[in-house]
């Protein structure tokens, strides 16, 4: 029986991170212990501000928004489900949790949560909420209440044009309240960041076509969709922060131009909503060709939080998983991975992923746009500016990485060939282990901390092959690229073959990686390029992302590699419990598995 690995104890992995990641430290601080109670420590560690000014402690009425994270149950029962769910020879083949049945199963106990709750209202912590799946109990309150509530000092920075704050002693709660993993809202100087990148103005009609701009159109015909099915039975969604009234405008109006249908929308607001506009070209980027790649979809949600912090953004991913509403999802977002391992947002949000992957719905995120490193500020963006480490939340295995090509075409818009990206995010996590699905294929196994291989997959990122993006604010339509494309086009991707057969693909990344190693994929020695019997992904030809070249087979710059999609709706069959194969057009319907496991084929 094949085991989901789980990320390995990282404390010493935590000094490295630390050491690598300039631009912060850990603090030796820790704040002063309440006579009488015994306190445990979180996963959420002490950090100080480094390149910063301290500007004292946080004023103690400042109000925080907390996010206190819960330990799943029953764990390794979890790990095997979700590997017996996407292997053909277990009698769970197929199978998926509800919510309420995932929860049950493996949710906190109803205990647990209560108690968390109890204690915070007891510390005058307002406005409590246990979210459905109890992974998270959310509460408002002061930095007074939450430095008592959790032990530890906050204090005030000035960092790099921000006013942020941090706790610089580690989050602690009584031992009564063991089953706590983490406290996330006592900094906010962790965050995500995305990185749409314009193209230039110039275009050209040689062969191959580049540089050059795509509709969702050219898109389809590029990577072998055109006259495929489309995603019309599969709903997808993507992450967002800020007023979204723009991008929603923008979408309709990009649909109409492009002759594309309009999907529904439904914007589900997590958390308290911001007027912020600065992300609407990422916005306007994600729905259009998300929604663009699939051509068609049965619902398109925007999961739209406060702010990107990892306390907002775990707010956010819990919503995507609790509510089971999109079969798939997108996150162009990331940060490095020593961030939320320090704030202890990395455990939960990677228990927030596993519960998707066991309901069988499948996140697809951004593998970076500073190659083999990933940016913490100042740098210029571009390979080698950051840290020598990969992104969150790309690196989580319960996640599948997207990084990025250079898209070649023919004059009539078909598939010429593939580059690596020079700026693509890519390499070896420091803080995640690889799954099992993925280690037959790593080049590189270290057998200790970390060892995961980022990206699993890639496609176009290059802002110079890039998207044809409507923004009115920018005058219509512009070129963007990034890993910020390749997302979203890998979602479209994924909702038209989850359409096709079904909506029973389940998790994507063990099957992409079955489809992968079933391809008899041998090497070119002329052209080093991987020739499959099963084409299903095709390989880029040359480039690197510094310092990891594209080399035949799995590499640290494309993963697999970038979807023949026509190939993939083949190949990926033998992989599909219950398929329900339909012509072009046709219906799709989701069966529901008997009890005792899945329909035969």
């Amino acid at each position: 029986m094949r085991r989901l690995l789980r990320p390995v104890t990282r404390g010493s992995a935590l000094l490295l991170a630390c050491t690598l990641v300039a631009a912060f430290g850990l603090a030796e601080t820790a704040g002063a212990a309440s006579t009488g109670t015994t306190w445990v420590p979180t996963a959420t560690q002490a950090v100080q501000l480094q390149s910063a000014t301290d500007l004292g402690p946080l004023a103690s009425g400042t109000e925080l928004h907390i996010t206190v994270g819960l330990a799943l149950q029953n764990e390794t029962a979890l790990q095997n489900f979700i590997a017996d769910a996407s292997n053909p020879a277990s009698p769970d083949f197929g199978d998926v949790y509800t919510p309420s049945g995932f929860t049950a199963a493996f949710g906190p106990s109803s205990s647990e949560a209560a108690a968390v709750a109890s204690y915070l209202a007891d510390e005058g912590f307002t406005n409590i909420a246990v979210s459905p799946n109890r992974i998270l109990v959310t509460a408002d309150g002061t930095a007074q209440e939450a430095e008592q509530a959790f032990n530890t000092p906050l204090e005030a920075y000035s960092q790099f044009g921000r006013t942020v704050y941090a706790n610089t002693g580690p989050a602690m709660v009584p031992s009564t309240l063991s089953g706590v993993v983490a406290v996330l809202g006592l900094t906010n100087a962790f965050r995500f960041s995305y990185a749409p990148m314009q193209a230039s103005p110039t275009t050209s009609t040689s062969l191959p076509n580049y540089p050059a701009v795509y509709s969702p159109e050219g898109f389809w015909t590029a990577y072998q969709a055109q006259n495929q099915p489309t995603g019309a039975q599969t709903s997808i969604a993507t992450f967002a922060e800020g007023d979204l009234t723009r991008p929603l405008q923008n979408l309709r109006t990009e649909e109409q131009l492009n002759h594309l249908p309009q999907v529904p929308v439904t914007v589900e607001q997590v958390g308290i909503a911001s007027p912020d506009t600065s992300g609407n070209l990422e916005w306007d980027l994600d729905s259009q060709f998300a929604t663009g790649m699939a051509q068609s979809v049965s619902h398109f949600y925007f999961y739209d939080t406060t702010s990107l912090t990892d306390s907002d953004l775990a707010r956010a991913f819990n919503a995507f998983a609790s509510q089971d509403l999109a079969k798939a999802g997108s996150a162009s977002l990331g940060e490095c991975e020593a961030f939320p391992y320090l704030d202890g947002s990395m455990l939960i949000d990677d228990e927030i992923f596993a519960e998707a992957a066991a309901q069988g719905q499948t996140m697809f995120a951004s593998s970076g746009d500073t190659g083999a490193s990933c940016a913490v500020a100042g740098t210029n963006g571009v390979p080698g500016s950051g840290a020598p480490m990969v992104n969150y939340p790309a690196s989580s295995p319960y996640v599948v990485a997207v990084g990025g090509t250079t898209l070649l075409t023919n004059s009539n818009g078909t598939y010429d060939e593939e580059l690596s990206w020079y700026a693509g995010g890519g390499g070896l996590s420091q803080l995640e282990s690889a799954p099992y699905w993925q280690k037959e294929v790593l080049p590189i196994q270290s057998g200790t901390v970390g060892d995961r291989g980022v990206p699993d997959i890639a496609m176009d990122a290059d802002p110079e092959s890039g998207a044809n993006v409507y923004s009115q604010s920018n005058g219509g339509f512009i070129g963007v690229g990034g890993t910020s494309l390749s997302a979203p086009l890998a979602l479209g991707v994924w909702a038209r073959i989850e359409s096709l057969y079904g909506n029973r693909l389940g998790f994507a990344a063990p099957v992409l990686y079955d489809v992968y190693m079933a391809g008899s994929c041998q090497t070119d020695l002329t052209t080093l390029e991987d020739i499959c019997t099963t084409p299903a992904f095709h390989a880029p030809v040359a480039g690197d992302n510094a310092p990891y070249p594209e080399t035949p087979g799995y590499n640290y710059d494309t993963g697999l590699g970038t979807f023949d999609v026509q190939a993939m709706m083949s190949a990926i069959r033998p992989f599909v419990p219950a398929a329900n194969l339909q012509p072009p057009g046709g219906p799709a319907p989701a069966p529901t598995p008997p009890p005792g496991g899945p329909q035969p084929h």
